[in-house]
């Protein structure tokens, strides 16, 4: 074969190799790069850019424009601990409360159950029978909650809730403004409220039962300057007193940072952040729990009560 029609062969078959290359590069072109142009594929100058903008339709923003942090509304109540729920349910009453959800005494000087003055009385067959009336105002299902939570006293301790009929001294259960609860028997009808539009939990439901046995709050116990730190330049200055430690009866156990009874760690915070109590000697010990009684709390009801081992 000529020279000439050697280097002719050999141009067409370069060129028939290299146009689906360039083919294929302008399809990628359209399918990338073009697209950011007029689709919804973008192209990025830098990295700070391409996280803005999965930014904003990932972390804060879905389709719809909506502004959400959790998938759903459900998800995000379930981040929240039982006394932040308690505060807010309680801000705006008239109440006068010790330690945010307590009611003040009147029939006694103290929040203290001197001599077991305000237990609950046994019955001869060893169970503590408090008798209740739930009012009209709760729904089937707000009942089931509430019932519910009185269950889990039942199934672990010798204390019972029961249906009043006649007993003089019962709790009165009620949908007033906040979650709260008398220290103890007072004597007569004593008020727990549980407010329908913020209280209707489970774990609500025990801390303020758990106020009716007689129990206090966890951070404000006679030795709790070993186990946790109230850092006071980030308490709301009128509702330091809420810190204030008790003379408690610790019945020999030890300090329970689960405890329904124990608040979280921004309790009355003058900002988000500031956290008002702080555990030591590890400061990143969970505190303010939304699940129910711990294992202390049971614990501790069937020494108070002397309620037999199950």
């Amino acid at each position: 074969m000529a020279p000439s029609a050697s280097l002719l062969l050999l141009l067409l078959l370069g060129l028939s190799q290299a146009l689906p290359l360039l083919e294929n590069k302008d399809r990628d072109g359209e399918n990338h790069g073009d697209e950011g142009k007029d689709a919804d594929h973008d192209v990025y100058d830098d990295e700070e850019k391409q996280q803005d903008h999965d930014g904003d339709n990932n972390g804060d923003e879905d389709k719809d424009g909506n502004h959400d942090v959790y998938d759903n509304e459900e998800e995000k109540e379930d981040h929240v601990d039982i006394s932040t729920r308690i505060l807010v349910a309680n801000n705006n009453s008239d109440v006068m409360f010790v330690e945010g959800d307590m009611v003040a005494p009147t029939s006694r000087n103290a929040m203290k159950c001197y001599y077991n003055s305000c237990l609950w009385r046994k019955s001869l067959n060893g169970l503590v029978m408090i008798p209740y009336v739930i009012g009209n105002e709760f729904g089937g299902y707000e009942r089931q909650v509430i019932q519910g939570a009185m269950g889990a006293f039942a199934s672990q301790t010798c204390i019972r809730f029961i249906p009043r009929t006649n007993e003089n001294d019962f709790v009165m259960i009620v949908s007033k403004t906040g979650c709260y609860s008398a220290l103890g028997r007072t004597g007569g009808m004593q008020e727990l409220s549980l407010n329908k539009a913020g209280c209707i939990y489970g774990g609500i439901a025990q801390h303020e039962l758990n106020h009716v046995l007689g129990f206090q709050h966890e951070q404000t116990r006679s030795d709790r300057d070993y186990y946790v730190r109230i850092n006071y330049e980030n308490i709301i200055p009128s509702t330091a007193y809420n810190f204030e430690k008790h003379d408690t009866n610790n019945l020999n156990t030890p300090y329970d940072y689960s405890s329904v009874m124990h608040y979280g760690r921004d309790a009355f915070s003058i900002g988000p952040g500031r956290y008002t109590i702080t555990p030591i000697p590890n400061p990143n010990t969970p505190i303010g729990q939304r699940n129910g009684l711990s294992s202390w709390d049971i614990t501790r009801i069937k020494m108070l009560y002397s309620c037999q081992q199950r």
